[in-house]
């Protein structure tokens, strides 16, 4: 995927939306079987000497344990750190994993390599960014698309917030390690791009209304990435390595988007507002976690349902003093194109994924809190925001 950043960076170059787009610093992107081969000569003609791989149980035997065989055939030292599980047997990127992981990194360290999915990767763009460090990425399933971003989503006293960190130096995604993975985290992976269905319209929504940053070439990129998943759902659902690679393209290139755009907006909007809402909630009660993307699957259900219900009609009756006629006529072409919650589910449905929050664990009361207050997590007006502020406090839905 080289050629396709060289691609991306020229169209970058040649932008005129007016917003600073960031330079991707990802040397190298491999996606096939048999790349972590490729990945220990690419460290060794970097002259990296001593390696920590971050991992948790699971994903070291599911690569680490090999790619440290493979490592060390070049000469290359390799130090372990393995994130211990919380009470539930979950992987949290909490403030004891993040110090876990900096108490175990080596001061001869001179990279990092991320073994695992979404929580891992957050764990070693953290260690990367505060110890100056490069970091490498090696995903082991097809389920979220953070994997080249900067963002880490942090759990920092019970909170989550998403901190700009730094992106990886290089991605090895080997199809082999992705197609064994457990067929939730590839649903996980195609909830998370269904949800730029809402999150998409909720940034250029947030533009037109109150201005906020916006591009039309990072939204087509991750327009375009959702499109090829909704287009191949049938091959995304049998898992197959044609379904699961393009699937982690999609991922790729999502993440992508957000790290020339430099923030989360194309890839986040109300539904992962409500996720992280929901997550918290689970934190708070030690409840066992659900994994990210089956979270934003069932909220992007969720958010289609209550825009095209509850905030089209307000949006028509609230904003035509304070929007120009074509701006108002956009927003609600925006909304209304997206696919219908029935549809939604469908899809979802065909990749095994959830899509009723009852089937998260997630009942009447929470949905109904996160509907009046999961908008206040980050500072981006939604259509989720605007809704409880032209409300005020009143209850936004009655499931």
């Amino acid at each position: 995927m080289e050629n396709y950043i060289a691609e991306l960076m020229t169209l970058a170059q040649s932008c005129d939306c007016g917003n600073h787009h960031h330079t991707i610093p990802i040397e190298r992107i491999k996606i096939g079987n048999s790349v972590y081969r490729e990945l220990a000569a690419y460290a060794e003609y970097k002259g990296f000497k001593h390696v920590v791989i971050i991992a948790d149980e699971n994903t070291y035997q599911a690569a680490g344990k090999s790619l440290s065989e493979i490592l060390k055939e070049t000469g290359i030292s390799i130090s372990l750190s393995v994130i211990k599980p919380d009470e539930n047997n979950d992987v949290v990127a909490d403030e004891q994993s993040l110090v876990q992981a900096l108490l175990e990194i080596p001061v001869e360290t001179d990279v990092i390599i991320a073994v695992g999915a979404g929580t891992l990767h957050d764990i070693a763009r953290f260690c990367s960014t505060k110890m100056k460090l490069p970091f490498i990425s090696v995903p082991t399933a097809p389920s979220v698309d953070g994997f080249t971003s900067m963002g880490a989503p942090l759990i920092v006293r019970g909170v989550k917030t998403t901190f700009q960190m730094c992106a990886p130096i290089a991605v090895f995604a080997d199809l082999s390690v992705l197609k064994a993975s457990p067929r939730k985290m590839v649903a996980a992976g195609f909830g998370d791009m269904l949800a730029k269905y809402t999150s998409l319209a909720d940034w250029k929504f947030g533009h037109l209304a109150k201005g906020e940053p916006y591009c039309p070439l990072v939204a087509a990129i991750t327009l375009e990435a959702l499109e090829s998943c909704v287009e191949k759902v049938e091959r995304i659902a049998a898992a197959d390595e044609e379904g699961i690679q393009l699937l982690i393209e999609a991922l790729i290139k999502s993440g992508l988007a957000m790290l020339i755009f430099g923030q989360s907006h194309p890839a986040s909007g109300g539904e992962h507002h409500l996720s992280h809402y929901w997550e918290m909630d689970f934190l708070q009660r030690k409840r066992p976690a659900v994994l990210h993307g089956a979270k934003v699957g069932v909220s992007t259900v969720l958010l289609a349902e209550v825009y095209k219900g509850k905030f089209l009609p307000l949006l028509s009756e609230s904003m035509q003093n304070s929007l120009n006629n074509e701006s108002l006529k956009e927003i609600m072409k925006i909304y209304e194109e997206i696919p219908t919650p029935g549809h939604l589910k469908n899809l979802l449905t065909q990749t095994g994924g959830e899509i009723m929050p009852e089937q998260l664990g997630i009942d009447e009361q929470l949905v109904a809190a996160s509907l009046s207050s999961a908008h206040t997590l980050r500072n981006r007006y939604t259509a989720l925001k605007f809704m409880n502020v032209a409300a005020e406090s009143s209850p936004l839905i009655r499931r």
